[in-house]
């Protein structure tokens, strides 16, 4: 099924993909260390992430691309046998689009951070 020209199985490709996200976000915040809801004031309760990790994560995500793409591209350039130039044409496509889809995404967020400083209040 088409659903405004995206396939329906490539939103639930989607979904799965910010679901594994979270469930690492969740993973390396430490949520359910046992330090319960609320202990704290400056605890968030399990469950729940904070934007700034996430973010932090998603730039690392995009760094960490970059940079296997740069050493991958390294390692082509002095003649190592066991990297092809297809997966170094690959590694840096999906860095490209990491950094495109970031640069989006920034973009979004400055136009969001705009229009609600622009309201009337």
């Amino acid at each position: 099924m088409n659903i405004g020209g995206i396939d329906a199985s490539r939103i639930e490709a989607m979904v799965a993909q910010l679901k594994a996200t979270a469930a690492r976000m969740e993973a390396s915040a430490g949520v359910g260390t046992g330090l319960g809801v609320n202990q704290a004031d400056n605890v968030s309760p399990p469950g729940k992430l904070d934007f700034a990790d996430a973010l932090k994560a998603s730039l690392d995500s995009v760094n960490q691309a970059q940079t296997s793409s740069q050493k991958l591209g390294e390692k082509f350039a002095m003649g190592d046998d066991k990297v092809s130039l297809s997966d170094v044409m690959i590694s840096m496509q999906k860095a490209n689009i990491s950094f495109q889809t970031t640069v989006q995404v920034r973009n979004k967020l400055v136009s969001a951070y705009h229009d609600i400083m622009n309201m009337q209040i």
